[in-house]
């Protein structure tokens, strides 16, 4: 798909979407004169989104389908993300703006505690802004994983169960419960 615009009757390559995620402003009636000559057309694009006929002069075409310009919205903030970027991310099921993404995902996609890259459809676990492994996420004196809901203890970058935490006056007295960025196929958590 190439996005054209028109100027002064002739139609310019502006750029070819090179990522599902980039997001791509289409003025339908120039890509029609352009691609359709005389009479024919482009043939009505759906929405992705609502799935409704596209009728209007502008759209937008991300992850290889056709949007209204409202529909295409962060799931979490409800952006309109051809207000705010040209990109937009896709995790787990959900479209994400790049601050929602880096919320829920981290910035890096490289474990904290083995330096090893997170695969995007990998489940991880968060503390003080770092990210991790699920496997990785293990007191520093025990090394028994912790789970969503059991109490930890983050001191100088190490993580600690209740169980082993290091003496009250090496710490301030703060005490997280633990939170999963992983989803369930039904949950959405912004």
């Amino acid at each position: 798909m190439l996005v054209y615009f028109l100027q002064s009757r002739d139609a310019y390559q502006l750029f070819q979407p090179s990522s599902t995620a980039r997001l791509a402003m289409v003025n339908s009636r120039v890509e029609s004169a352009v691609g359709g000559g005389r009479g024919g057309g482009s043939p009505p694009r759906s929405c992705a989104g609502c799935g409704g006929r596209i009728a209007d002069r502008f759209l937008l075409f991300s992850m290889e389908r056709y949007w209204h310009t409202h529909c295409l919205k962060c799931s979490c903030c409800q952006a309109q993300l051809g207000d705010i970027a040209t990109t937009c991310y896709s995790k787990g099921g959900m479209i994400l703006c790049r601050n929602d993404y880096v919320r829920l995902f981290g910035h890096s996609g490289v474990c904290s505690a083995c330096g090893q890259s997170i695969p995007a459809s990998e489940m991880v676990m968060r503390a003080q802004g770092n990210v991790y492994h699920v496997k990785c996420f293990t007191c520093a004196t025990c090394r028994n994983r912790l789970v969503p809901g059991d109490r930890f203890h983050y001191v100088n970058g190490s993580i600690f169960c209740e169980h082993d935490r290091p003496g009250s006056s090496l710490i301030s007295s703060h005490h997280p419960h633990l939170q999963s960025s992983a989803l369930l196929p039904d949950q959405k958590v912004c």
